[in-house]
C-alpha cells in the first residue's frame, strides 16, 4: 500500500505574501526563493522528521494568535536564536523546558501566526 513518506510543507494565505516572506527572511533567517517560499532541509543534529498534529478547536495552545494553525521550527540553539530575535525587536511570548522533548519558545509573525521555536532535547542538553 502506498504511504506518506515525508512532511511536505506548510502553505497558508496571507494578506501580503511578499511582505510576510521578507519578514521571515529578515527576522528568522529563512532563505526565500524567487517563487516566494523557502526550502528547509534537515541539518546536523536536527530532528529527522516533522510532526503532524490536529488540535481541538477550543485549545488555548495557539494563543495569543487567532489563526487556525501554528508553525513549529526546530533550531540548533534556542537561547542564541531568541537573543537575535529580541535584538531585531521581536517579542518572545513565552518559554518552556519540557523533559524528554527540549526547549520551546513562541513568537508571532506580522500576520498574527504563532510560531513555536523548538530546540530538541538532545541539543537542549548540550547547550
Amino acid at each position: 500500500m502506498a504511504r506518506i513518506t515525508a512532511f511536505g510543507g506548510v502553505f497558508f494565505h496571507s494578506p501580503d505574501p511578499q511582505a510576510l516572506s521578507s519578514w521571515y527572511r529578515d527576522k528568522l533567517g529563512l532563505s526565500i526563493e524567487d517563487w516566494g517560499g523557502a526550502v528547509i532541509c534537515a541539518e546536523g543534529a536536527g530532528p529527522p522528521h516533522g510532526v503532524w498534529a490536529p488540535f481541538n478547536k477550543d485549545t488555548g495552545h495557539f494563543n495569543p494568535s487567532s489563526r487556525e494553525f501554528m508553525i513549529n521550527f526546530a533550531v540548533d540553539d534556542l537561547d542564541e536564536f531568541l537573543a537575535g530575535l529580541e535584538a531585531k525587536g521581536i517579542e518572545v511570548n513565552g518559554r518552556q523546558q519540557m523533559d524528554g522533548m527540549g526547549k520551546f519558545a513562541w513568537i508571532l509573525d506580522p500576520d498574527g501566526t504563532k510560531i513555536e521555536l523548538w530546540q530538541p532535547e538532545q541539543q537542549a542538553s548540550e547547550s
